[in-house]
C-alpha cells in the first residue's frame, strides 16, 4: 500500500465526520516516549497524527511549541530520530496516517531526495514544510508524490485566489488552513469567519481541508468540526503534556494527553460537516 493511500482511506472512512488530528512535538517530553504517546493518542480517538520535527528557529510557532522544540532538541531529537520514531510506531500500527510538520532546514541538511526515501521507508504519509512555498517546491512535491508521500500546504485568511490555485495543483492528502493571523496558540477563533474562508477555499481545492490554530478545547473543536474536514489541535495538548510531565513524568504525561484528547473526541462524535 502506498503511504499516500492511508490518508485517502482515512478521510473516506470518516464519511463526513471531521478527522481529529493532534499535533505533538517529537521528542517531548522524552525522546523515547514519543511512539508510546502516539499510540495513546490513537487509542483516545486520533484519526491522523501530526508529528512536529523540532527546529531551532520555528518562525510560525508560538512559545508553547517553540519551547517543546527546544526541549526536544536539547534531548537529542533530530530529523533522523523522528523518522526512527515513525518506524517504531509502524511496528504496531499500520493504519493510522502520520504527517511530519516542520521546516525546510532539516530536510535540506539531510538532502531532499534522501529525506523522501527515508520518510517513505519509515512509514510517513505526508509532509508539511512551513517554509516550502508552492512557487518554490514543485519539484520536491512531485518527488514526494512519486514516493507515495502527500505534500501538504498551508493556506491562511490572507491567501489569494492565485495562491489557492497554486496549492490546488501541488497539494495531496489535505490542505491545512491556518485560521488565525500570527503564530500557533494565539488569538481568538471566529468560527463564522473560518466557515466563510473554507467555502472560498473549496471553490478551488477538491481535497480535504483541515483547520488549525486557535482550537484549544473540546467546545472549539466541535464548532470547527461542523465546517472543516479535519480539526488540528496542538498548543493546548502540548501544554497538557508539559504540565503532567513536570509533575509526574513521561508516563503520566501520556495518560493526561490521552485523557484530554478523548474528551475532544467525544465532543466531536456525531458531528458531520455542514455543506458550504
Amino acid at each position: 500500500m502506498k503511504n499516500q493511500s492511508r490518508l485517502a482511506a482515512r478521510f473516506a472512512a470518516l464519511q463526513g465526520r471531521a478527522a481529529l488530528i493532534p499535533y505533538i512535538t517529537a521528542g517531548d517530553p522524552l525522546v523515547g516516549s514519543t511512539p508510546a504517546l502516539m499510540h495513546a493518542l490513537v487509542s483516545a480517538g486520533a484519526d491522523i497524527i501530526e508529528l512536529g520535527v523540532p527546529f531551532s528557529d520555528p518562525a510560525a510557532d508560538g512559545p508553547v511549541i517553540q519551547q517543546a522544540g527546544e526541549r526536544a532538541i536539547a534531548a537529542g531529537t533530530s530529523l533522523q530520530t523522528v523518522l526512527g520514531m515513525v518506524a517504531e510506531f509502524r511496528t504496531r500500527d499500520a493504519q493510522t496516517p502520520v504527517v511530519l510538520m516542520g521546516y525546510a532546514n532539516p530536510i535540506e541538511s539531510m538532502g531532499p531526495g534522501h529525506f523522501i526515501e527515508q520518510a517513505a521507508q519509515a512509514g510517513v504519509d505526508g509532509v508539511l514544510t512551513v517554509d516550502y512555498t508552492p512557487e518554490e517546491s514543485a519539484d520536491f512535491a512531485a518527488a514526494m508524490e512519486a514516493a507515495g508521500l502527500a505534500p501538504i500546504y498551508l493556506l491562511a485568511p490572507t491567501s489569494t485566489v492565485a495562491r489557492m490555485q497554486q496549492v490546488a495543483r501541488l497539494a495531496r492528502g489535505y490542505v491545512y488552513y491556518v485560521s488565525l493571523k500570527g503564530v500557533t496558540g494565539a488569538g481568538h477563533l471566529d468560527t463564522d469567519d473560518v466557515a466563510h474562508h473554507l467555502a472560498e477555499i473549496r471553490q478551488h481545492i477538491d481535497i480535504p481541508v483541515g483547520v488549525g490554530f486557535g482550537i484549544r478545547d473540546a467546545e472549539s473543536a466541535a464548532r470547527v468540526a461542523r465546517h472543516a474536514d479535519a480539526v488540528v489541535i496542538g498548543s493546548r495538548l502540548i501544554e497538557v503534556i508539559r504540565e503532567a510531565a513536570g509533575q509526574a513524568g513521561a508516563q503520566a504525561a501520556i495518560q493526561a494527553a490521552a485523557g484530554w484528547l478523548a474528551r475532544v473526541h467525544r465532543a466531536m462524535a456525531g458531528i458531520t460537516r455542514e455543506k458550504s
